[in-house]
């Protein structure tokens, strides 16, 4: 189905040329903290206004829909309905590496990263384009700046108001249309920058199976690691911190959860933070490791001296 737009093509405009994933979820509430998303919708777009892929779903949020009569999303509705966690990844695909675009982007922005907090990961979005904020700029002659109201001011078909994947549909001609004023009008896009973000209620925890190499130690600063190291992780990092548990501990290294005079190295970005990790590390000297550094010596961990009993059991 193609997308509700008066012209798509938007190939002319080289310094408004991204690749777009137009993101609208529907919720139980308005507090991304305490409430879930019922419905979500990702559609993407190219640099040229072509679509280029698609992606919609209900969700079983486990609680109470909310304002029926605002979304229309009953509990029977919803029984059956995926959880967001096991459609995480399919949304994450179409969110990487393109720039998040939604009306009233900090709404979407926000239930996203929390859901994808749920879900033990990272929200993979590191820039977003909010359209009420472009036609701000705009500011063209509509009444309001109301997702619906602009749809009829640029000519967009609107069929089912508070439908994901109808609403994100709307935004993409919305977009075109925007972005095709902005030009003209040679107005800078609000662009805003989206650091990872973790919510540390949801953190993913180390794996409780013991880890069969002996602690050889603190590492050097420049490395190398060595198999049995203990390694803590602190602070917010690009790579999911669940996938940096997993390949540390993949690698022969030991993940804790607290740093003590046995730990090794601290992994984080945040140098001068003030996180009871950073603090215990300054306090025992424990080496301190950027996650990019970290990343690096992960692709060649010398090996370790396997504890008596693993040594053994390897034979």
């Amino acid at each position: 189905m193609t997308l509700s737009s008066p012209s798509r093509d938007v190939s002319g405009l080289r310094d408004y040329a991204f690749d777009w994933a137009l993101v609208d979820v529907e919720t139980s509430g308005v507090i991304a903290r305490r409430d879930r998303v019922l419905s979500v919708a990702v559609v993407t777009i190219g640099p040229d206004g072509e679509q280029t892929g698609e992606f919609s779903t209900l969700l079983n949020p486990g609680c109470d829909p909310g304002p029926v009569h605002v979304h229309g999303l009953t509990a029977e509705r919803l029984l059956g309905a995926p959880t967001f966690e096991q459609v995480a990844g399919r949304i994450g695909a179409l969110l990487q590496d393109r720039v998040l675009v939604a009306h009233n982007a900090q709404f979407d922005y926000d239930f996203l990263a929390h859901e994808f907090a749920r879900a033990r990961l990272y929200l993979p979005v590191s820039r977003r384009l909010c359209t009420l904020a472009l036609n701000r700029q705009v500011d063209p002659p509509a009444a309001d700046m109301n997702l619906g109201t602009l749809a009829a001011h640029y000519g967009v078909e609107q069929t089912r108001a508070h439908d994901a994947l109808d609403d994100t549909r709307v935004l993409a001609g919305i977009l075109r249309a925007t972005l095709r004023e902005a030009a003209r009008l040679d107005l800078p896009l609000p662009l805003v920058a989206c650091p990872p973000r973790q919510d540390v209620q949801f953190a993913p925890q180390p794996p409780k199976t013991p880890c069969a190499y002996r602690n050889p130690g603190q590492a050097e600063a420049d490395g190398p690691l060595v198999q049995g190291m203990k390694i803590a992780i602190t602070g917010e990092t690009a790579t999911s911190r669940a996938e940096l548990v997993a390949r540390s501990v993949a690698a022969g290294l030991n993940v804790m959860s607290s740093v003590s005079r046995h730990t090794s190295a601290l992994v984080t970005n945040e140098a001068g933070s003030a996180s009871a990790k950073a603090r215990r590390a300054a306090a025992e000297g424990v080496p301190v490791i950027d996650e990019h550094t970290f990343l690096r010596l992960l692709g060649d961990v010398r090996a370790g001296t396997p504890h008596r009993g693993a040594a053994e059991g390897a034979g």
